[in-house]
């Protein structure tokens, strides 16, 4: 059993769950020729928060699109990135439990978003 670790980003422009699925099987279809793998044991995926994706949604077409692939079979895992801004005001970093508009510390809604809004293939587990 192996793991690739690389990063493989995901365009998420004018994208619905389902052709996200499909890219994401096509960039595995990719992985596995250059690596020349036998099976996808199991696909990592890290969506954000605040990306607009519903993971259950992506489930729910991945038992679909995933039929007559090389990823049939796989498990599809996926952790939710949280929403982390830092405050341009006071400097202070933050996980935002809730989508707020204002820095927990100094109330500024002046905020740069860190993280939250990523969708990416994290690692493929093969053998």
């Amino acid at each position: 059993m192996q793991v690739l670790t690389r990063v493989f980003p995901v365009q998420i422009d004018d994208m619905h769950e389902l052709s996200i699925i499909e890219g994401i099987i096509k960039i595995t279809e990719e992985e596995v020729k250059k690596y020349e793998v036998n099976r996808i044991i199991q696909i990592r995926l890290k969506v954000g928060i605040i990306s607009g994706i519903m993971p259950s949604l992506l489930q729910e077409y991945f038992s679909i699109a995933s039929k007559g692939t090389v990823v049939e079979g796989a498990v599809l895992k996926i952790e939710t990135v949280p929403l982390r801004i830092k405050c341009l005001n006071c400097e202070c970093e933050n996980i935002m439990e809730n989508i707020k508009i204002k820095c927990p510390i100094c109330k500024s809604s002046d905020l740069k978003i860190l993280s939250g809004r990523e969708l990416y293939i994290d690692s493929l587990e093969v053998e």
